[in-house]
């Protein structure tokens, strides 16, 4: 072991230099494999003689090895039990020991085990960290406290259920006294320490932990230790809010210690207590008001004061939003102070946004635009405000009007000098003008009806954008920001005006306004009036995208650096938009467009980095396939193979789900409908088993293979390569996460080889489906088993049918089709959702009533029964699914990105529909069918109705026959 540890130890120091990192990865990649990786990487992490950036490395890797081998997705352990054990005996006193960098990683590696096994399967932990706690020794508690939240933060985002309240309680039981014994001890250590710096930090650092943890045991529930002891806490939280100390002071103003951060904290566990415990926080909250008051109307202009300023307006504004609360801040006097002196001195530029502006321009956009600016006193004094506008319009409206015409008169006394006294009235313009919260598809839908948006675009934004010279950037980027936010407001044919302003713009020599520019352009490109119809028609922009791409597709390739040409996700975003508007307008410069894609395909490809930049890139490139490809197939496939078989040598993995997508989107663009060999290629890769290996890589391989199965399933045939693909289907039915995926792909088997090729497998495919609903039952699974049924029974014209499922079936176990009909098959049916999942089940079962022997003789109630689920799918609306498998369509804004999978929008499979002849009303078609097959079989149908069917349902179905 020990001579192991020496070799993992110098391939972690190989990784960190990038001359080796590629070929360390790799064989540390075979080190995983081997048992008791995770205990050396440990070792490793433990032992002071190594490095710290080893030991940081190393952590790193135990991380990332417990995130994917820790447990299956049905929560099974994948690593050995002693092992398991081992990790968890030794986790927590290793946390404590080592330096902050490496207690992070080892905190989120604690994060993930706790979410697996936490705390039936480590029932020991609380009292453990409990046991080490320590009264007057913040050095040792700092790293307890520090696993106690990495484990307790998970509850933060979570709903309530019994599982979760039971473990909650768990740990109160255990931890909550201890914790406000622990508050105390500290509190007199403070006191004791107050001319000790260094025992002060530590102090301090303690303190910020134990704050952070009184969130989170509050964050669902006030623990009832708490609440007796309520007095006591608000008392504590008030003295450290108010609490100075020279020696905890930060040389640098723009970086903020353990004092902000402390009080920032508290701030936000007093939001959190306005915001849910009112009744019992009542009696202590003026005095905090009091405390926020003074503090902000004080406090100096400097960036390490930020997060606490925008904490304290955030804890003002949850007041605000109380109405018995908000009466405090109700006279036209109070409102007017209250402006004047927190609301206009925190929007105000300050020469540290002017810097920000100049020297790290997509910083100061993403914090501007993003809400990543939520720490940022401009937003927090915003949402104080407009919180303020929302219970008082009238008299909030009245007193910034009066503070926005004083700032405007200032400007145009001397628009060189004061120019911003105009960023400042705009800004509180539209803080007031706003109503209700902007959303990332529309911007501000609402407007205060006292306030005219137009009129104060035209009176004072305007000329700014017409101006060639003469008028700062950042003025500039007001009034196009002002026309980004209220979008929605601004009618149809104000936008025809404005819009060539905007994309005049894109050619400004300022990076946050030609940014600016493109973030607009895009938004409002995107917009559809109250009928779905663009705002901007697509023909007005037709004419000038080849211009206008050309431009973007420059401005993101001026610096050829990969990170420099992937900063900027705003303009390939704009790029993306105007590619998906113009449609087939592309096609006469599909050179261009095709050459600036590819080029900046391989060069971010040598480092991806900015995950939203790829995500707009390779939906840029969906949109330009779907749309150039089949005009042009071959010269697509041609161009884009290089760039695309690097990314897959180069084994890029952020990328490789989105080549694949696209990889399907050129087959299915290619009219010809065949398998060229430039596919044919592909075939043998995307079937090794190493491709499956990774999660994100499945999606995208399915429908990959299910394109290729589609076009090429006799060239599979002839190169036996059948086996594999089905051997791919079993492998994905054998998980939940997957399982879905499987389906799709036993579908495209199924649709696509000739029935005598998939004979001889039948039988053993069915078997590995009744294995696993029989094992581990998802609502999913079952749902895809019946649309599998249904997919089955009704292709009669490939020589298929309901007696094809039932011989199956039975030879896998004799009568099992009978359970499965009754308990699965009838009552899921309802179920289904989709329209073509609805229509593919009236036709198995029109077509079982039709011409089914095994119903017609074996199964007469059956035939009844399924008579009766006809008519309840034509007649009924579908049943509601249980919620927990449904999973919301994404909007890019909120995807969380990383080396997952990512569905491109552009690119998405188009359902066909395999019935097109059966016309648009179904219960025609049942009709006309069964009426049909009445006379093929001399009035067998009509003599099963009348034996085997209830009187309301005769009436029915005698309905449709009519």
């Amino acid at each position: 072991m020990a001579d192991n540890l020496g070799a993992v130890a110098q391939l972690l120091e190989a990784s960190l230099d990038p001359k080796q990192n590629k070929q360390a990865e790799l064989a540390l990649k075979q080190e995983e494999k081997k048992p008791g990786y995770s205990l050396q990487l440990l070792q490793i992490t433990a032992s002071a003689s190594y490095p710290y950036n080893t030991r940081l490395a190393s952590a790193l890797y135990f991380k990332n090895f417990i995130k994917w081998n820790y447990t299956d997705e049905d929560g099974n352990y994948k690593l050995q039990l002693d092992e398991v054990a081992t990790i968890k005996q030794e986790l927590i006193s290793l946390m404590i020991s080592v330096p902050t960098g490496i207690q992070t990683q080892l905190g989120e590696a604690v994060s993930v085990i706790a979410d697996s096994d936490f705390w039936e399967r480590w029932n020991t932990l609380v009292d453990d960290l409990v046991s080490r706690l320590q009264p007057q020794n913040p050095a040792a508690n700092i790293g307890v406290l520090r696993v106690a939240h990495s484990i307790f933060k998970r509850w933060r985002p979570l709903f309530r259920s019994d599982e979760l309240y039971t473990e909650i309680i768990h740990v109160l039981d255990r931890f909550g006294n201890p914790f406000l014994s622990l508050f105390e001890g500290l509190d007199s250590y403070l006191e004791a320490n107050q001319t000790n710096k260094n025992n002060l930090d530590l102090g301090f650092t303690q303190l910020n932990l134990m704050i952070k943890l009184m969130y989170d045991l509050s964050c669902h529930d006030l623990p009832p230790m708490f609440e007796e002891n309520f007095s006591g806490i608000a008392s504590l939280l008030l003295k450290y809010l108010k609490y100075d100390n020279q020696l905890l002071h930060t040389d640098d103003d723009t970086e903020a210690g353990q004092l902000e951060f402390a009080r920032a904290g508290i701030f936000e566990v007093l939001t959190l207590y306005v915001q849910k415990y009112i009744d019992e926080f009542k009696p202590h909250l003026g005095q905090f008001v009091d405390s926020s008051w003074n503090f902000l109307t004080t406090i100096g202009q400097e960036t390490k004061y930020d997060i606490l300023v925008s904490r304290a307006l955030q804890f003002l504004t949850s007041i605000a939003g109380m109405p018995e609360h908000a009466a405090v801040f109700q006279a036209e006097g109070t409102l007017g102070q209250i402006i004047e002196k927190v609301v206009l001195p925190n929007v105000s530029l300050r020469e540290s946004d002017e810097e920000l502006f100049e020297d790290e321009p997509i910083e100061f956009i993403r914090r501007d635009l993003e809400g990543s600016d939520s720490e940022t006193r401009r937003r927090a004094a915003t949402d104080f405000l407009r919180k303020l506008a929302e219970k008082f319009e009238e008299t909030v409206t009245k007193v910034v009007l009066h503070y926005t015409e004083l700032h405007l008169a200032q400007y145009t006394s001397d628009p060189a000098s004061n120019w911003k006294a105009k960023d400042t009235a705009t800004y509180l313009y539209s803080a007031i003008a706003a109503k209700g919260v902007a959303t990332a598809s529309h911007g501000v839908t609402a407007t205060n009806p006292r306030v005219s948006i137009t009129d104060y675009f035209q009176k004072h934004l305007a000329a700014d954008l017409i101006s060639e010279g003469g008028v700062n950037p950042i003025l500039k980027v007001d009034g196009i920001k002002f026309l980004y936010l209220f979008r929605s407001v601004i009618t149809k044919e104000q936008w025809q005006e404005v819009l060539p302003m905007l994309v005049n713009h894109l050619g400004s020599s300022n990076y946050v306004v030609y940014s600016y520019a493109a973030i607009a352009v895009e938004r409002v490109l995107y917009l559809t009036d109250s009928q779905g119809q663009p705002i901007i028609a697509p023909n007005t922009i037709t004419p000038l995208a080849k211009d206008l791409l050309e431009h973007i597709f420059s401005l993101i390739q001026k610096d050829q650096a990969p990170q420099k040409v992937q900063e900027n996700e705003f303009l390939m975003r704009c790029a993306m938009r105007v590619l998906i508007v113009i449609k087939e307008g592309v096609v006469p410069y599909t050179d261009t467009v095709l050459q600036n894609l590819i080029s900046i395909t391989q060069v971010i490809s040598t480092n991806p980095s900015n995950p939203r930049f790829y995500y707009y890139h390779f939906e840029a490139l969906g949109a330009f396939i779907r749309y150039a490809a089949p005009a042009n197939p071959d010269k697509l496939e041609q161009a884009l193979y290089p760039p695309f078989a690097g990314v897959l040598q180069g084994d890029v993995q952020e990328f490789i789900p989105y080549i694949f997508q696209l990889f399907a989107a050129l087959l299915e663009a290619n009219p010809s409908g065949t398998l060229s060999n430039y596919y044919q290629n592909l075939v043998s890769p995307i079937l090794m088993p190493v491709m499956w290996e990774s999660k994100g890589n499945i999606p995208a391989l399915v429908r990959l293979l299910s394109s290729i199965i589609a076009r090429g399933s006799r060239y599979i045939i002839e190169n036996q390569q059948l086996q594999n693909v089905l051997g791919i289907f079993q492998k994905l039915l054998s998980t939940k996460t997957n399982e879905g995926y499987g389906f799709d792909l036993l579908e495209a088997v199924v649709a696509s080889f000739p029935p005598a090729a998939l004979e001889q497998y039948f039988i053993s495919i069915m078997q590995i489906i009744l294995t696993r609903l029989q094992s581990s039952k998802t609502e999913n699974l079952t749902m895809r088993f019946v649309r599998f049924y249904h997919f089955i029974s009704a292709q009669d014209e490939k020589g298929y049918s309901a007696d094809f499922f039932i011989q199956v079936t039975d030879k896998v176990q004799d009568g099992l089709f009978t359970p499965i009909y009754l308990n699965i098959i009838l009552p899921e049916t309802q179920k289904l959702a989709r329209p073509l999942d609805r229509k593919t089940a009236v036709l198995s079962f029109t077509k079982t009533l039709a011409n089914s022997e095994a119903f017609a003789n074996r199964y007469k109630k059956g035939w009844g029964f399924t008579c009766e689920a006809l008519l309840k799918l034509l007649e009924l609306p579908p049943l509601p699914a249980s919620k927990d498998d449904l999973i919301a369509e994404h909007d890019v804004e909120d995807m969380a990105f990383g080396v997952g999978f990512t569905a491109l929008n552009t690119v998405r499979p188009q359902t066909k529909d395999p019935w097109p002849d059966t016309g648009a009303d179904l219960k025609v078609w049942v009709g006309q069918y069964l009426k049909e097959a009445d006379k093929k079989y001399s009035g067998r149908i009509s003599g099963f109705a009348q034996e085997r069917l209830s009187a309301e349902a005769k009436t029915v179905l005698g309905s449709y026959i009519a």
